[in-house]
């Protein structure tokens, strides 16, 4: 395998040092990094820590390991020493072999296979209402780090573990059954998963009129809560529903089949998918022999109530309660099960749990205890923590008023995209049905580019306005540029030719956007090694911002010489393949015209 010009540059500085100065500098010491623009050069390596080998100043010691360099590198043409940093050009011949050998090729950018196996968890629903925008977040998120996975390399399962059961579901088949009079998505003309919403907020308006009313009469809030006819009520519904009554199993089946419809829509529209599901109505009661052989190691201990406990307060933890005095689970119990069921389903390297970080504490315990379990994948297991997205006051109103569902912030992108793309006129000769296409693609293109271009772990405030800006670090701003080099790719009839010469010149613009795009694969590699979408969301930004600047600078279709604008062409092919690779990986669609 050819080696890149880093790694020539990194094994002969080694050998200057050895050469030299006598020393034995390890490679994973040598820092390079690219050249700060107000410098001379494109790749900087770090001086400092040779200084100790050669016992001169740093820059009397980058001038030594330039001179090397130059006489063992034929692609260095000049370098200069800043205080500690060698800052070091590369001819244009070398960039121009670069992008016809490498960067120009099909599927320039994707990893070969690394033989590992990964599964991505992501959405995990409750089936009592529709999904929001914190689902969003982690749809997005989830689907676009499987994908940025498998173009690094791996072997990627994309898991979803929906919350079918419990109290909340029982919540909204209670209150169906009291004042619903039959009422069904096709009957009512609402998606599914609205109908079942509506009648979850229903329960909790009535719930909270009962608790009103207990208090009134005297009972505290807390006794007012467990009293409540319609909980106790929605209590018993549960354990029939445990019990497996046939009218509630019914029922439940019915208004999950609804749901799940509705959610299905809101995927395909928000473009995510799912390899496997899991159904926790199916894995709530796993779990238990885990905590059976955990009790048999000494893992666990077992209290007076017969309770089943872990200590971890000499982990810097707590004491967790595994399984309750009466043998039902727990919610950890289920996930120690379900954590099982997937490594014996796919046997995976790695597991990732795209999870709000509200859970944060939860899976410390939960990969902890399996390490202490003796599992040998538990090392592979990660919580994918990300923070909560906040709207501007205002904005945008749900139909209950608190949370914004996806539906409805759907709705507002499409038709911001709409009316911010028909006050600029980029709709001329568009068909109606290419219009809407557009209109989709852009709305969910801006809130996409959005919400994956801050790092997960940072909460975010999203501007549904701001996000669709054509000219700022957005989305729409990039969907723009794909366009703008596939109009010049139309105009200049363009059809993968071949470039005639290697150009031994190059205009500054293009060999700083053949330096950004040679970057794409090992974006790609460690965007996939730190579960960042918004690595590679920002990699893809610098490069459309890169191509608007040789685009205004360099003549393309004009240029004088024909082999000059048949290398631009091809240039900006390159271009626009990466974008378009790069924002597929983020779940993003581009257009073909604007």
């Amino acid at each position: 395998m050819t080696q890149t010009i880093q790694q020539q540059l990194i094994h002969h500085i080694k050998q200057a040092v050895k050469t030299l100065f006598d020393g034995d500098l390890p490679e994973g010491q040598i820092t390079l990094q690219e050249t700060r623009k107000e410098f001379e050069g494109q790749l900087t390596a770090v001086i400092f820590p040779i200084t100790r080998f050669s016992r001169k100043s740093p820059e009397a010691t980058g001038e030594a390991i330039g001179q090397y360099l130059m006489q063992h590198l034929p692609e260095i043409t000049s370098f200069n020493t800043i205080k500690g940093f060698l800052n070091i050009s590369l001819s244009d011949t070398y960039w121009a072999t670069l992008f016809t050998t490498h960067i120009s090729a099909e599927g320039f950018g994707r990893l070969p296979s690394n033989g590992r196996k990964l599964l991505v968890e992501y959405s995990s629903p409750n089936t009592n209402k529709p999904l929001h925008l914190g689902h969003i977040r982690n749809n997005l998120l989830g689907y676009s780090v499987a994908e940025i996975l498998k173009a690094s390399g791996y072997e990627v399962t994309k898991a979803n573990l929906v919350n079918d059961r419990g109290i909340h579901i029982c919540k909204s088949m209670l209150a169906w059954q009291r004042w619903g009079n039959g009422e069904t998505p096709e009957g009512s003309g609402m998606k599914g998963d609205h109908l079942v919403g509506k009648y979850y907020v229903l329960f909790d308006q009535a719930y909270k009129k009962e608790i009103d009313a207990l208090k009134a009469a005297g009972q505290s809030e807390e006794e007012a809560k467990k009293n409540a006819p319609l909980i106790r009520d929605a209590q018993e519904l549960l354990r029939r529903w445990e019990a497996g009554d046939p009218e509630v199993i019914t029922l439940w089946k019915t208004m999950n089949g609804w749901v799940y419809q509705g959610f299905e829509e809101t995927y395909q529209r928000l473009g995510v998918d799912f390899d496997q599901y899991y159904y926790e109505s199916d894995t709530y009661l796993l779990g238990k022999d885990l905590i059976k052989e955990g009790l048999d190691k000494g893992v666990f201990y077992r209290k007076e109530d017969q309770s089943v406990w872990i200590d971890l307060t000499a982990d810097g933890l707590d004491e967790k309660l595994v399984l309750r005095g009466d043998g039902t689970s727990v919610y950890i119990t289920q996930d120690l099960g379900t954590a099982q069921l997937k490594y014996d389903d796919f046997g995976v390297d790695e597991s990732i749990y795209v999870v709000g970080n509200e859970q944060d504490y939860h899976f410390k315990v939960l990969f902890l205890i399996l390490k202490k379990l003796g599992k040998s994948w538990a090392d592979g297991l990660f919580h994918l923590s990300y923070g909560m997205v906040d709207l501007p006051s205002g904005k945008m109103k749900s139909r209950e008023g608190t949370v914004v569902d996806a539906d409805d912030l759907m709705d507002e992108m499409e038709d911001t995209a709409r009316k911010r793309t028909e006050e600029l006129g980029k709709t001329e000769g568009l068909a109606a049905t290419e219009k809407a296409h557009l209109y989709h693609i852009i709305g969910m293109g801006a809130l996409k580019y959005f919400l994956l271009k801050v790092e997960p772990k940072k909460r975010l405030l999203f501007d549904p306005n701001e996000s669709i800006d054509f000219q700022g670090h957005t989305g729409p701003f990039i969907q723009y540029t794909h366009a703008r080099i596939k109009s010049v790719l139309t105009k200049g009839d363009y059809g993968s030719q071949s470039i005639i010469e290697l150009l031994t010149v190059l205009a500054p613009a293009e060999r700083d956007l053949i330096q950004l795009l040679g970057n794409y694969p090992a974006v790609i590699e460690s965007a996939a090694r730190e579960f960042s979408p918004a690595q590679l969301a920002n990699y893809i930004y610098d490069v459309a911002k890169q191509y608007n600047k040789f685009y205004h600078e360099e003549s393309i279709l004009k240029a004088e010489d024909g082999n000059v604008r048949d290398f631009r062409m091809n240039l900006s092919a390159a271009t626009a393949r990466v974008i378009a690779d790069g924002m597929k990986l983020l779940g993003i669609e581009v257009p073909e015209r604007m």
